[in-house]
């Protein structure tokens, strides 16, 4: 009897070695280790360029590195976290891009659907219209930013050309800090609201013409179909566009650098990233701008993890 079952016990881990054999024959030849020197290099330099420099962050973030030496890691804190929540700087800043965040994205998702209306319900010369809504897509943010800087100009903007023609007194676009952020938001406006509108556009020419043809059969005016048919089958092109917004306006860095200026005292149009930046290179606070870029980090993720989930659950991914 023990012959019989020592026999059965080699059988079963004989054929537990030819299983693990198979599988791990299997595995080396899949698509994903046979494509490993195509994206394996790539991966690597990511993960330490990328997800090395996030982890980096995190960790000086907790300490008081002001940018020369090495950090000191012997006592860890949330020091700049409780000086950045109790910073009127930092509230001021949460507060323009939350601003920018709602304003921007709303504007660019109602005027870009306007647009995207007009096109597909065939207005003339739709086509030419469509390359002029989508030209400012095409620039930079540098180079836009310069543009409406022309535009802002006091004395010599032609804003303000338009008004002083109506018989107003000039405006002081960017340095009133009352109107400046709405000025901002406006120049990204132009530049967003031509992609948007392609989004929309594309999931407008997706549905098909029968619901058309029935709502008016049925007797639905132009504006009742669209907005009790047509829009609520747009919601995913809303939540694809919406995210692409509000992720640019959490690290709207770049166009407010260049249409702002570098070092320039905050004027009411500061964000979260600008006040980053000013903190670690003009007064060489690191750990505080690592604090704050932390708290940006999960303000994306925060609006990004949302919408990954919502297209798993989609079967998107």
């Amino acid at each position: 009897m023990a012959t019989h079952d020592n026999t059965e016990h080699v059988s079963d881990a004989t054929d537990e070695a030819v299983g693990w054999e198979s599988k791990l024959r299997y595995f080396l030849n899949s698509d994903f280790v046979r494509s490993a020197p195509y994206w394996g290099i790539p991966f690597v330099l990511m993960s330490i360029a990328v997800y090395g420099g996030i982890g980096y962050n995190f960790a000086i973030s907790f300490t008081d590195y002001e940018g020369l030496g090495t950090p000191d890691y012997s006592t860890l804190d949330l020091e700049m976290y409780a000086q950045a929540l109790s910073s009127d700087a930092f509230i001021a800043a949460a507060q323009n891009n939350l601003v920018l965040l709602v304003g921007f994205t709303t504007i660019c998702l109602v005027l870009g659907l306007f647009l995207a209306i007009l096109l597909d319900h065939g207005i003339r010369f739709s086509e030419k219209f469509q390359t002029v809504y989508l030209l400012p897509m095409s620039l930079s943010f540098v180079v836009t930013a310069q543009l409406w800087l022309w535009m802002f100009n006091v004395e010599s903007g032609i804003l303000n050309l338009v008004v002083t023609t109506l018989g107003f007194n000039p405006v002081d676009w960017l340095g009133n800090p009352s109107i400046a952020l709405g000025a901002v938001i406006f120049a990204l406006i132009w530049q967003f609201s031509g992609y948007t509108m392609v989004v929309y556009l594309a999931g407008l020419q997706s549905i098909p013409d029968d619901q058309f043809e029935a709502a008016r059969v049925d007797g639905a005016s132009i504006t009742r179909t669209y907005l009790r048919i047509i829009v609520p089958q747009l919601k995913e092109a809303s939540v694809s566009a919406a995210v692409v917004l509000m992720v640019f306006a959490l690290k709207a860095f770049t166009f407010l650098y260049a249409l702002v200026g570098r070092y320039r005292p905050p004027n009411g149009t500061d964000i979260l990233a600008t006040l980053m930046v000013r903190r670690a290179f003009k007064f060489g606070e690191w750990a505080y701008s690592a604090a704050i870029a932390t708290m940006l980090l999960i303000m994306a993720l925060g609006v990004i993890g949302p919408y990954l989930y919502y297209q798993y659950k989609q079967g998107s991914l």
